[in-house]
């Protein structure tokens, strides 16, 4: 199992240390995410103080952009890392693109499928493998000149990540891209009930096979040194749970566990601003589903059973209390196990 992490990247000039600091621990993989700062400039500065993590983004907004821009982004990326690029893209939601970014919003998972196949075109169209010719119902790149093709990149196109929670746009990995990041709401049984078949059903589509896609578990994971850091750990947890478990799209996992009158309450108290009150309705029987949870030294084999025969690896996570450790110790257990 590959083991990756999300930076947490509060102020951009740390991106020369951090991430070096991961691939130090032993880390596969470093990740950054677009909220503060921009993703591709954090990854960008990372490649040049690191020789072998895996760096990406998880995510970068897709819809805030277009297949050309992030054509370019990727081929860069992966030029400048030394072939270490992974360009993981994501949606959003409606009222950030079109309140926040001012771009258009409509038929998700459609127009991420779209923007997946149009990069992969472009990129062929460098690689010298067939005339940019793409046609869709919301992106066209018809033209290239050579003095806008860059040519065949030196360590070929970097892998495309799509990350999704319900099964349209789950399916659209399936279909499109190389790499699928499964949301940190998930649960093992709701990751087999209801992200597995989404997965099998947009491969199933494509013609291609499990093995034809890495799948990567973005997991929340809650643990400590003390009661009083742990007590700390649990509780930002349940906060961020609850304002997940509050959003009707994440209803499905709940519904799993017959967790759907939670969700209701949730929802309710979230009109009213009711914050505190929601981190109540999260109990320990929907932390310990949701979240991997337990002293340091069980992590890793928690981490292996909630995982196994689901993902292929595991992106270690819990934004609003980060490890200052970043985990290395389950690190290195994951790593002894492997």
């Amino acid at each position: 199992m590959k083991i990756y992490t999300t930076a947490p990247l509060e102020d951009p000039r740390k991106a020369r240390t951090i991430y070096k600091e991961l691939e130090d621990i032993g880390y596969d993989g470093g990740f950054s995410f677009e909220a503060k700062h921009d993703p591709f400039l954090a990854a960008a500065v990372a490649a040049e103080h690191t020789t072998t993590l895996r760096l990406g983004t998880a995510i970068a907004i897709a819809f805030a952009r277009n297949p050309m821009n992030l054509a370019n982004l990727g081929y860069d990326m992966q030029s400048i890392s030394g072939g270490r690029f992974v360009l993981g893209l994501g949606s959003q939601v409606k009222p950030h693109i079109e309140k926040r970014f001012s771009s258009t919003w409509s038929h998700p998972a459609e127009r991420m499928r779209e923007i997946v196949l149009a990069i992969k075109a472009i990129w062929n169209c460098w690689e010298g493998k067939a005339p940019l010719d793409f046609r869709g119902r919301f992106y066209t790149h018809t033209i290239m000149i050579p003095a806008f093709n860059p040519g065949p990149n030196p360590y070929g196109p970097p892998p495309i990540f799509t990350g999704g929670f319900g099964p349209k746009m789950t399916a659209v990995a399936g279909v499109a891209a190389d790499g699928f990041i499964s949301h940190p709401f998930n649960t093992r049984r709701s990751l087999l009930e209801n992200t597995l078949p989404a997965l099998e059903q947009g491969l199933a589509e494509s013609g291609r096979q499990r093995s034809d896609i890495e799948v990567m578990s973005a997991t929340l994971v809650v643990t400590a040194d003390t009661e009083e850091t742990m007590a700390a750990s649990k509780l930002a947890a349940r906060k961020q749970l609850a304002f997940y478990g509050s959003t009707p799209a994440y209803l499905p996992t709940l519904a799993c566990h017959g967790w759907e009158d939670v969700h209701k309450e949730l929802n309710r108290l979230s009109k009213e601003g009711r914050w505190d009150d929601m981190t109540d309705l999260i109990g320990d029987d929907i932390l310990n589903e949701i979240a991997v949870v337990g002293e340091r030294h069980e992590i890793a084999g928690k981490l292996r059973a909630r995982l196994d025969g689901i993902a292929d690896s595991v992106s270690i996570t819990h934004n609003r209390y980060p490890d200052p450790g970043h985990w290395a110790d389950v690190v290195r257990d994951l790593k002894k196990q492997a």
